[in-house]
């Protein structure tokens, strides 16, 4: 019998309490091991339009529905008795007519009306208080588009009537009640978009094997499979796939290729299922996994963890590290062990140069920068390297006798830190890149690397030689929205040319519309980088719907910590678990203030360290330095006061006026 699991039940399940939780997967794992189990009850429901629906009972009041026949078992939906056979009786599994994908339909007879949410936001003793205000009556969205082209998107037939009514207001709350790619081709039509083809289904492709319906259904064809797929019910991206992120994650490439897309379309799962693709596809391969901090990398090993915790064969395939960890490993492998020059020696030396030059007025800062960003960055070992060098990034601009001034200072520091036998991170790449050059031998198969925008000239000269040109060697997800650490540079006249093998993730399933609204207002609608390869992000949808964010003002500190206490209260209250919350601050500096707030409203926590994992049962504090990559149902930021957004100390180191814009 096929054993499978819809994306509701594991919605459905995160929703229950602890041991809730647990008597739901023990009935799960008894329903897959032996579906004619005396001791499972199926109970048929009179009222649910699909006559395969049954209920199956996991406690006094728990039930959970699942779709029954001789050859299959399906896992729908789980609840306490009423609420389960309410969902069962509004819906019903079909075989889209045109697409030819399985899909639960809502039973639009038994939605009274699309309700739009009106999400009043009054804040506690808050000095500014934000209030939805009536609009005028809105214009339908998608009158004149025929029920054709409508049900090519996926669109169920009953309800291309609601569809054609709807306007701006009402469609998030329509494609609440519509299956996923119905809904994001609808909110890309109506942001001025063009869907993407749909995909037809072949004759010989069942409808559970359309790719539309493996976003939702997925077989599981052992207890291992079931048992990851309940474990963490909230991270749905180990078990389902998005189309386009599956299209990515097994495509064959000729040369790099690269994912983007702003923050919460998938970059990072499509580049967790990448390398795992790889390794399970190549044979004795080895693959690494990157990214450019120990932190993320850390993230990184726990969902890999997560994802291949029943392919411990797999996983030890796959080497996960952050760019600076491999390097040294392997410099010290294929080279020898470095001394390398810290940024305290490096600042020092240069303090010392530009105090012992007259003629001057650069900043400590300043030539530091420059060191990094240019000189060192990409290895210029001339005067005459330095003076012709393009400084992308670099707003001042640097006539002869200026870099000559500087020159003379970067000198004094080469001369100092070869009598010292010391190397800089970027040297030791640069060396690591050289060495694979001239062996011309494959030292790992395969390079999957996240958080690419921040990869420095350096680590890409490093990554290209380990690439070393071969197909499906090199496979980069980023955001340039998200450059927070590198000066741009071409990453074609380093060896690595993507043009042509880059896509951009559309579909935001992290963040809800208004959140997303709200954060895309820091970004205009298209970055490119120096090769020209644009990301565009103006049709990136959000799938969820939600409430927008709440801002509060506060007097004083006292009244901040007793308002996020409160609002940490009714989290709590409505279902929220500790470990799905996150309060963070800009610095360690304010980490007090949040610990106050935590403790007043009764909940445990824990202060993230480098390694960033979340304990069960606790909120998790943290620097927002450190929430990258992290994902919570609920986020407050504290103290986000003057001369801490941006931080004062930040801006006092600016050396110039022209970098001060990009502070």
């Amino acid at each position: 019998m096929e054993f499978r699991i819809a994306d509701t039940f594991t919605d459905s399940l995160a929703r229950l309490t602890g041991g809730e939780k647990t008597a739901i997967k023990t009935t799960a794992f008894d329903l897959q091991l032996n579906p004619a189990n005396p001791g499972l009850s199926f109970h048929r429901l009179d009222r649910a339009p699909d006559n395969h629906f049954r209920s199956v009972r996991a406690g006094s009041d728990l039930r959970l529905i699942v779709l029954r026949s001789n050859a299959s078992l399906l896992l729908c939906y789980v609840d306490h008795h009423d609420k389960a056979y309410d969902w069962a009786e509004r819906r019903k599994l079909e075989t889209h007519p045109k697409t030819g994908a399985a899909q639960l339909v809502e039973i639009r007879e038994t939605v009274k009306e699309i309700v739009v949410p009106a999400y009043t936001q009054k804040a506690l003793r808050a000095e500014l208080v934000l209030e939805p205000k009536p609009a005028p009556e809105l214009p339908p969205l998608f009158a004149g588009r025929s029920d054709d082209e409508l049900l090519g998107y996926g669109v169920p037939a009953e309800w291309l009537a609601d569809v054609k009514q709807a306007n701006e207001d009402t469609l998030l709350a329509l494609s609440d009640h519509l299956p996923a790619e119905a809904a994001e081709a609808l909110l890309e039509l109506a942001t001025g978009g063009k869907p993407r083809a749909p995909t037809p289904s072949a004759e010989t492709v069942g409808p559970f094997d359309h790719p539309d319906a493996q976003r939702r259904f997925r077989m599981m064809s052992n207890v291992d499979e079931l048992q990851r797929a309940l474990e963490l019910p909230w991270d749905k991206w180990a078990v389902f796939l998005h189309p386009e992120q599956q299209q990515w994650v097994e495509r064959d490439h000729a040369g790099p290729a690269r994912v983007a897309g702003s923050a919460g379309t998938g970059k990072t799962i499509v580049a967790l299922h990448r390398a795992a693709y790889l390794a399970r596809t190549n044979n004795d391969a080895r693959v690494l996994l990157t990214t450019f901090s120990d932190t993320l990398a850390s993230a990184l090993h726990a969902k890999l963890k997560r994802l291949l915790a029943h392919k411990p064969r797999l996983a030890e395939r796959i080497d996960v590290h952050s760019l600076e960890a491999i390097g040294l490993r392997l410099y010290t492998a294929h080279v020898g062990p470095p001394l390398m020059a810290s940024r305290e020696f490096i600042r020092e030396v240069l303090n010392d140069a530009a105090s012992a030059i007259d003629g001057h007025r650069f900043s400590v800062h300043f030539v530091l920068t420059e060191w990094e960003q240019v000189v060192d960055a990409w290895q210029l070992t001339t005067w005459d390297e330095y003076r012709d060098v393009v400084r992308l990034g670099r707003k001042s601009r640097l006539p002869e006798a200026q870099r000559a001034v500087l020159w003379s200072i970067f000198e004094r520091l080469r001369a100092r830190l070869h009598e010292r036998k010391l190397i800089t991170h970027a040297e030791r790449f640069t060396a690591l890149a050289a060495a694979f050059s001239a062996q011309k031998k494959v030292v790992l198969d395969f390079a999957v690397v996240d958080e690419a925008q921040d990869l420095g000239v350096a680590h890409l000269r490093f990554l290209a030689a380990l690439g070393g040109g071969r197909p499906n060697a090199l496979f980069f997800a980023g955001d340039l929205g998200q450059r927070i650490f590198q000066q741009p540079f071409s990453c074609k006249a380093l060896g690595v040319d993507i043009r042509g093998r880059s896509r951009t993730l559309r579909v935001n399933y992290r963040t809800s519309h208004q959140i997303r609204s709200q954060a895309d207002r820091l970004l205009g609608p298209t970055v490119t980088d120096v090769d020209g390869n644009s990301e565009d992000r103006s049709d990136t949808i959000s799938v969820s719907n939600g409430p927008p964010p709440i801002i509060h003002n506060h007097k004083d500190e006292s009244e901040e910590i007793g308002a996020v206490a409160k609002w940490l209260t009714g989290c709590a209250e409505a279902g929220l678990l500790p470990h799905e919350i996150g309060v963070f601050v800009q610095s360690e500096a304010q980490l007090d203030r949040v610990r106050a707030a935590v403790r007043e409203s009764g909940l445990a926590f824990k202060v993230l360290d480098e390694q960033v994992e979340t304990i069960s049962g606790q909120v998790a504090i943290s620097t927002t330095h450190l929430a990258k990559g992290l994902e919570f149902r609920a986020v407050v930021v504290m103290a986000c006061d003057d001369e801490v957004i941006p931080l004062q100390e930040r801006i006092e180191t600016v050396g110039d006026d022209a970098d001060l814009q990009e502070v």
